[in-house]
């Protein structure tokens, strides 16, 4: 079942890394009581993500604040090492967004958000979307149709939409 508005996010354990080395990080911890901006993208360092998906998240960061959003984080189906590096070459860690990986997908299939593109290599990641999240709640959901657009997902559009 794919998530939608209006839906409670899944309970779920993704990983961050921390000062010695990578670390659980319970999502309702992240979001309980919280409004929370959540964009996921297909694969950190991918061309789309990399150039288009978390530079619009860096550019509206001051503006997400600005609205109440207590934090925005991005997720990918990659380890809390690739996030980490990922990260500290965007310039995403510096402007505040937080990183987190879902290493074997679990929380991406846990909402529905699963896909596979073999002639690409990229193999049960994530479709790309932005989520506001509050205390738990999906109150708006934005899905590309296409993996390699950064349109309806991107930093301005959810921001728009809030």
């Amino acid at each position: 079942m794919t998530i939608t508005t209006g839906d409670k996010l899944p309970d779920a354990t993704l990983l961050k890394m921390g000062a010695d080395g990578p670390e659980e990080v319970a999502l309702s911890d992240k979001t309980k009581g919280r409004k929370v901006a959540i964009f996921a993208v297909p694969g950190a360092f991918t061309p789309t993500c990399h150039s288009a998906h978390v530079p619009s998240f860096i550019r509206t960061k001051a503006d997400f604040d600005a609205k109440g959003v207590d934090e925005i984080i991005c997720i990918s189906v990659n380890d809390a090492f690739v996030m980490d590096a990922w990260g500290k070459d965007t310039g995403a860690s510096d402007a505040g967004i937080t990183m987190l990986g879902d290493p074997q997908s679990e929380f991406t299939k846990a909402v529905g958000m699963d896909f596979t593109a073999p002639p690409v290599g990229l193999i049960d990641r994530s479709k790309r979307y932005a989520m506001l999240v509050e205390d738990g709640t999906v109150k708006v959901l934005h899905v590309e149709d296409n993996p390699g657009a950064c349109e309806t997902s991107a930093g301005e559009s959810l921001l728009d939409a809030i």
